[in-house]
């Protein structure tokens, strides 16, 4: 940890102990930060390479996009917090053989895309641009806070004919209260800070937890859910992937992964296993999988 970072999380501890106002207050541009952008991984520099790249506008910023695949039907791909598009290589070489078109972007600050700060409404806004070019997507996939984005924007509209979670949260309040546990820091800073940056950064949205809210708000009828989530994730727990299954019922099939992580899942044969048999033939062709064996479970 840079030693200003260490410094500014003391300083939020010390002032959680004395004042949860004040803590909020010196808690929320951590809470803001992006970090370094993610490297491409040396085993997906050749995909990240070949991609097709542009540019679009999105709430008055360039963000890059890429594009694999030249099939009828588009799969988006949406990047979690400080992540990028590069890291569904492994699904990327598998889809496009599958007969898809995949597409993805790196959100602001993230990837090749420049700036300081994202919000969801970034995310929201490269997805609708998206559907602009290209038209309804086959499926959306999404990881980690990409996938709560992916929810919550077919939920809002989004054309798609299905929606694949890996690792995600169920609502965004979720992301402030494991800040909090991760800083050190108690409920009652945590809720100055959940308040800080809804006026700060959202003062435009009337009651930010329940509108990004995926338990709340679940996916409009028709449209299946497929939840990935490896069992041992130490950043999102499991439990996020089993709420989003209770509130999707019948619609909803969750596949668990055994040491694979947070961020390794989207690698995992489990994951690409099921996608793959998701995007292709739906709920019904993860059913056969799960029946052959594939790590998973129905409730």
């Amino acid at each position: 940890m840079h030693p200003a970072t260490t410094a500014l999380v003391a300083a939020v501890r010390a002032a959680d102990r004395v004042s949860p106002a004040v803590a909020g207050r010196l808690a929320l541009p951590l809470f803001r930060r992006v970090g370094a952008p993610l490297p491409v991984r040396p085993t997906d520099r050749a995909l990240h390479e070949h991609a097709e790249r542009g540019t679009m506008s999105v709430r008055g910023r360039s963000i890059t996009t890429y594009s694999w695949g030249h099939g009828p039907e588009t799969v988006l791909v949406v990047h979690g917090w400080r992540g990028r598009a590069s890291q569904f290589g492994p699904m990327v070489r598998q889809l496009p053989a599958a007969g898809y078109r995949v597409v993805g972007f790196d959100a602001p600050a993230n990837g090749e895309s420049a700036g300081r700060r994202t919000d969801i409404r970034d995310y929201l806004g490269a997805i609708d641009e998206l559907q602009h070019r290209h038209g309804m997507f086959r499926t959306v996939v999404g990881h980690s806070f990409g996938a709560l984005a992916a929810l919550i924007a077919v939920h809002e509209g989004t054309a798609a004919g299905s929606v694949v979670a890996i690792a995600g949260m169920a609502d965004a309040r979720f992301l402030v209260d494991s800040f909090a546990a991760r800083v050190g820091v108690g409920p009652a800073t945590a809720d100055v800070l959940a308040g800080r940056f809804a006026r700060r950064v959202l003062p435009d949205v009337r009651d930010v937890y329940a509108r990004f809210d995926a338990v709340r708000h679940p996916l409009p009828a028709g449209v299946p859910l497929l939840l990935v989530h490896d069992r041992a994730d130490r950043e999102v727990p499991v439990a996020e992937s089993q709420r989003l299954h209770a509130a999707h019922g019948e619609r909803s099939r969750l596949v668990l992964t055994e040491g694979a992580g947070h961020s390794r899942v989207l690698g995992a044969d489990a994951t690409l296993d099921a996608v793959t048999a998701f995007t292709v033939g739906g709920l019904p062709a993860v059913d056969r999988l799960v029946a052959e064996g594939v790590p998973a479970a129905s409730a």
